[in-house]
């Protein structure tokens, strides 16, 4: 299934439980739309359209079940929509002191925020408030992911490095060491113990869990494009979404691409996303297409090449993989002076001020 959105999408999200599709788009609107599952065939019909900032919207993220949808901008703004009507339920004119760049979701009632200074913001919707502010970066927030059993928020960034934010003890663990080049994505494998970024020149970086400081492998083989998206498949595979419009399985220790599985466009591949029930990939691209791919028939002949000779799935880790949960990581990690990169991202501003009850009417 493909919709042409007619404008460049920044990222894309689906509802948790429902048929739903929600993308941001370039000159500020988002929009939903309903696909069927029985019939791949059938086009998608959008659902609403709301135009949610004066500037591009960036992030993306059903909350509350589904029954709302977060988004961000460079308007240094994030914006509460109700799915079933379209309205307002709430606006935080200055969230960041700039570009709101990524959402992610915590738990069942906080989300963080990322920006393009740097900063990321935990959002409390119970206690109606912004419950921390961690200056983790200096360059923009490209990804998130997070830990829900060690209650850790891992974030990449343009300047080169992977974060690690301690929400029990409100501070920034961990950081590592600066990359050669920007890190735009990010993944936790093998049940919490491999953390994988994905960087600007196609390598992908894997890290140990509890040590931060320096990479424990990098994987050379993808390509020579920027790895822009990942998504974890299953413990062992990743989908990767590169520059070049390519989306690839790749295998995690064992290190290797298992299969290309589709070719978005020769734009590059902004999101990737999975339905409430896996049975579709969804992917937005530079080519302003949202294309939804049957998994099971991209995935086709992969599986066999995961399993041995007896049928039994590998799942190789590395000799210096830890079961344990805590991280023995620096507390106080220090800031290399290294100058920014440049962004992928654009539009970057700052505006005066701050608020910390946005989530007082949801």
């Amino acid at each position: 299934m493909e919709i042409n959105l007619g404008k460049l999408a920044f990222d894309i999200d689906f509802h948790p439980s429902d048929n739903l599709v929600a993308t941001g788009l370039i000159d500020g609107d988002l929009h939903l739309y309903r696909y069927s599952s029985d019939n791949t065939n059938s086009d998608p019909v959008r659902v609403l359209e709301v135009h949610a900032h004066t500037e591009s919207c960036r992030a993306a993220r059903f909350i509350n079940g589904g029954r709302a949808l977060l988004t961000g901008s460079p308007d240094f703004s994030i914006l509460a929509t109700d799915v079933e009507t379209g309205s307002t339920i709430a606006r935080l004119d200055n969230a960041h002191e700039a570009a709101v760049n990524r959402l992610v979701n915590l738990t069942e009632s906080t989300i963080a925020s990322g920006d393009d200074d740097g900063c990321i913001k935990v959002w409390d919707t119970r206690e109606r408030s912004c419950c921390n502010s961690f200056e983790a970066h200096e360059d923009y927030i490209s990804d998130m992911t997070f830990s829900p059993d060690a209650m850790k928020l891992l974030a990449t960034s343009g300047d080169g490095t992977l974060s690690v934010c301690n929400l029990r003890r409100n501070k920034v663990q961990a950081q590592s060491e600066f990359s050669e080049d920007e890190l735009l994505s990010v993944v936790l494998m093998k049940n919490g113990r491999k953390v994988v970024c994905g960087s600007q020149t196609g390598i992908l970086l894997l890290y140990s869990w509890g040590s931060f400081k320096d990479c424990s492998d990098r994987f050379v083989d993808l390509s020579s494009n920027s790895v822009d998206t990942m998504l974890k498949l299953d413990e062992d595979r990743i989908i990767t979404g590169s520059e070049n419009g390519m989306i690839n399985l790749v295998g995690i220790l064992p290190n290797r691409v298992i299969q290309p599985i589709a070719e978005h466009s020769e734009y590059p591949v902004e999101r990737l996303a999975f339905s409430h029930d896996r049975k579709f990939l969804g992917s937005i691209a530079h080519d302003q297409m949202l294309k939804l791919w049957d998994l099971d028939n991209i995935l086709q002949g992969s599986i066999s090449t995961q399993r041995n000779e007896n049928g039994v799935v590998n799942n190789n880790v590395d000799s210096d993989d830890d079961d344990d949960d805590e991280m023995d990581v620096d507390d106080n990690p220090s800031k290399s002076t290294k100058g920014k990169k440049t962004k992928k991202n654009a539009s970057k501003g700052r505006a005066a001020g701050d608020s910390n009850n946005f989530f007082a009417d949801l």
